[in-house]
């Protein structure tokens, strides 16, 4: 068995939670709202535009012998860049103000999943940011695969030109998938491989957090509300 193989395999638990999320669900059979796709993007965006900067944290931290994980940092960095702002031009395509999304800050759910993400590269290792880029970009590709279609459908015959970010980044993070899956199978070190296992669990839960907080905020538009923006 790959190490890749066993990650996915001991993180199994943790993706079904995920993946069972009420308004994962929702917007795979059914799609979301304007308003919830937004309030999506708005939390993806506080996220990604941290990628890049804790990208380069792990790289502070690399040492003589993290030469393999240093080089696929550097790359992950370049492909990375600019990535938030494909957002930023997906929320303005719904009609939402951009710069005020880029003025604001991430929900509560979000600001603790960045954080930790430093916590870990600065007081466990720079490796364990890896476990966040499995659950991510993974993640990622299950969304855009299951869920682009039937948001896409939600908006009618007419939908807005606000998919950029979840299509391409689907299809882009199949190719970051296996990039990943190399990278990881060529580390043969025990305990990097417990690290980034006990990381993956913890971003499964940390950004389940993220969708389960979207969901709260959907139970709290009135229905009435909800049918008025689905119209």
């Amino acid at each position: 068995m790959t190490f890749f193989d066993r990650l996915v395999a001991e993180t199994q638990a943790e993706r079904e939670d995920f993946q069972s999320i009420s308004v994962i669900q929702a917007a795979v059979s059914q799609g979301v709202t304007k308003d919830l796709y937004a309030q999506y993007l708005t939390q993806a965006y506080h996220h990604v535009r941290f990628t890049v900067p804790l990208l380069e944290f792990a790289l502070e931290g690399c040492n003589v012998g993290d030469e393999t994980y240093a080089n696929a940092l550097a790359e992950y960095i370049e492909e990375e860049a600019g990535h938030d702002e494909w957002i930023l031009d997906d929320i303005k395509a719904l009609g939402e103000d951009g710069e005020a999304v880029r003025a604001g800050r991430g929900g509560f759910a979000c600001r603790v999943m960045i954080s930790h993400a430093y916590y870990l590269i600065e007081h466990q290792s720079p490796y364990a940011l890896l476990g966040m880029v499995h659950v991510l970009e993974g993640m990622s590709v299950v969304l855009a695969d299951q869920a682009a279609g039937a948001i896409r459908a939600g908006f009618g015959d007419n939908p807005p030109n606000a998919f950029s970010y979840l299509t391409s980044h689907g299809a882009l993070d199949m190719e970051h998938v296996k990039f990943f899956e190399d990278l990881v199978n060529c580390l043969d070190d025990p305990q990097i491989e417990d690290i980034i296992i006990a990381s993956a669990k913890d971003f499964y839960k940390l950004f389940g957090n993220m969708f389960r907080e979207l969901g709260e905020k959907l139970l709290s538009i009135p229905a009435n509300q909800n049918e008025e923006t689905n119209s």
